[in-house]
């Protein structure tokens, strides 16, 4: 009997034992689960903007590898006139047709072509880092360049013509940061060059350009931007100092504002704006155009997605 009686108890004590070794196992597991689960996601945010083009300035927007991108930007004359060219519709207009490719996820290349001087142009748009979710990286950095080459005839440079007469520049670094939903800014400090201008003129400018968008609807959103070309005189190759009177003037901000209506494919932008040239350079370069002043033209900007 006693035997029996210290068998069972060793028995029960095993059973338990065995027990307590599954409980603990099981509630490891579920810890373990529960830390999976609670871990943020490090993924990269939705894209601060709807479009990788916000009236004729570049997004950090990008697009997937393989995808083929159709811009065409649109440009009437200035409302001074009123009626008489019906608000600049009937006044000489600017018109780029531009096509985008993405090479890499975070790589993509363009060629496009301006009415205003015969320009041809190539773009190049690369991103250096993306804000995720965690907010580990807080913003979208991308560098974004341009080549311009001025299609105009030789006349244009007289007796001192050469080939890369026709080149120009422009180079910038876009920062761009999704708060929310609704709210996405960013900033970039550009860059331009010009192989040929008159005497009077600066080859070189540095400009700081802002945008901005509030989503109001799925598809709806409110649009603006700023490109300011900054007076530096450590940089101009004149001694005087720089005023609107001057041949080396410095051009007038190019002042955009408008609303957006996209799609998965698709986006719309129409709009009020500045500066009648499409290409950064052009604008941060000659603009004469005071948006203050009513000096303003309207535009309207389409672009198409093709995913192979």
């Amino acid at each position: 009997m006693k035997n029996i009686y210290m068998t069972f108890r060793i028995s029960a004590l095993a059973l338990l034992a065995m027990l307590m070794i599954n409980l603990n196992a099981f509630a490891q597991e579920e810890a373990t689960e529960d830390t999976i689960v609670e871990t943020p996601t490090d993924r990269p945010v939705r894209p601060a903007f709807e479009s990788g083009l916000l009236f004729d300035a570049a997004t950090t927007t990008m697009y997937p590898s393989k995808t083929l991108e159709m811009v065409i930007q649109h440009r009437f004359g200035t409302i001074e006139n009123g009626i008489h060219d019906f608000y600049g519709i009937w006044a000489p207009s600017n018109i780029r047709l531009g096509m985008n490719y993405s090479i890499l996820d975070n790589l993509t290349v363009g060629i496009g072509a301006t009415k205003f001087n015969k320009m041809e142009d190539i773009q190049l748009k690369y991103r250096i880092i993306e804000q995720t979710r965690s907010d580990k990286i807080p913003v979208t950095v991308m560098l974004y360049g341009v080549m311009g080459i001025d299609g105009s005839n030789e006349s244009k440079w007289q007796e001192n013509y050469e080939f890369t007469n026709r080149f120009n520049y422009f180079t910038q670094l876009v920062v761009s940061r999704r708060f929310n939903d609704h709210l996405s800014l960013q900033i970039a400090p550009g860059f331009t060059h010009y192989n040929s201008v008159d005497s009077a003129y600066d080859h070189d400018r540095i400009s700081l350009s802002f945008a901005g968008r509030y989503k109001f609807s799925p598809q709806g959103s409110f649009i603006l931007s700023g490109d300011f070309p900054l007076k530096i005189q450590g940089i101009s190759e004149h001694n005087k100092e720089f005023n609107d009177s001057d041949a080396s003037f410095i051009a007038k901000p190019n002042i955009c504002v408008g609303f957006e209506i996209s799609t998965s494919t698709h986006a719309f932008h129409l709009y009020l704006a500045s500066a009648q040239g499409i290409l950064p350079q052009e604008d941060i370069m000659w603009n004469k155009n005071d948006f203050f002043a009513g000096q303003i033209l309207i535009g309207l900007n389409i672009t198409r997605l093709w995913n192979f």
